[in-house]
């Protein structure tokens, strides 16, 4: 369904909003009211949730906003994706595994994860089963996490320099325990770039969330075609 960009806008303001207060519940009124006018989860991902976040980002970076804001940001997110995103992509069939399975999770040292939750949200309503372990994550936690879930690929989110040794110390232990050919390993995130990716041995490396939808679907295509 495709909603004029006045209502997309007001969303988007009622979203900011309740930001800016930490009001979880009219943020997942918002939700529901835009599922119910017709809106699918992807529909307002894209066009009320990114943008805002997306904003904030960019504001954090030029230092008009601050921590808080970013930890405001992400619970309200959260509220909004397991009160009503997650229960409407369960019910339209988006949790199928036919896509993939990623296992996703901020790198040790660092709790930013308004970027982490966007690509995780957005893998979500592109038909991946994500399993998001959250901020400052130990790495044997992030091992454990993807054998469990027998996950394909391992996304690491990373916005400070300080948590790259630990994107590291995931294909170190990989590599280490025999396993690196079992899971992909890519990564995004302010730090990261694809000289650096190449470098450290990862298989794929996104700038946003859209990016990183497209390369997860590129690595699980690639892979289906060796094991096929």
């Amino acid at each position: 369904m495709e909603l004029p960009e006045s209502s997309l806008a007001e969303m988007q303001t009622r979203l900011r909003g309740a930001i800016e207060v930490l009001d979880e519940a009219g943020a997942v009124d918002l939700a529901r009211e835009a599922l119910a006018s017709g809106l699918s989860p992807l529909e307002f991902f894209q066009g009320v949730i990114e943008p805002v976040l997306t904003a904030i980002g960019d504001a954090f970076s030029r230092l008009e906003v601050f921590l808080p804001d970013l930890m405001r940001a992400g619970v309200i997110v959260k509220a909004m994706q397991g009160q009503v995103l997650e229960p409407a992509i369960r019910q339209a069939g988006g949790s199928s595994t036919t896509e993939g399975a990623v296992v996703i999770g901020t790198a040790q040292g660092d709790i930013h994860d308004i970027g982490k939750n966007m690509v995780a949200l957005m893998l979500q309503v592109n038909g991946f089963r994500v399993t998001d372990l959250g901020t400052n994550v130990a790495t044997q936690a992030i091992l454990d996490a993807a054998r469990r879930e027998n996950a394909d690929i391992i996304a690491l989110s990373s916005l400070l320099t300080t948590s790259l040794p630990f994107v590291k110390d995931v294909l170190a232990r990989l590599d280490a325990a025999g396993e690196r050919s079992r899971f992909m390993v890519v990564a995004g995130g302010a730090p990261v770039t694809v000289e650096w990716s190449v470098a450290a041995g990862l298989d794929g490396f996104a700038e946003d969330a859209v990016e990183a939808v497209a390369m997860c679907r590129g690595l699980m295509a690639r892979r289906r075609g060796v094991a096929a």
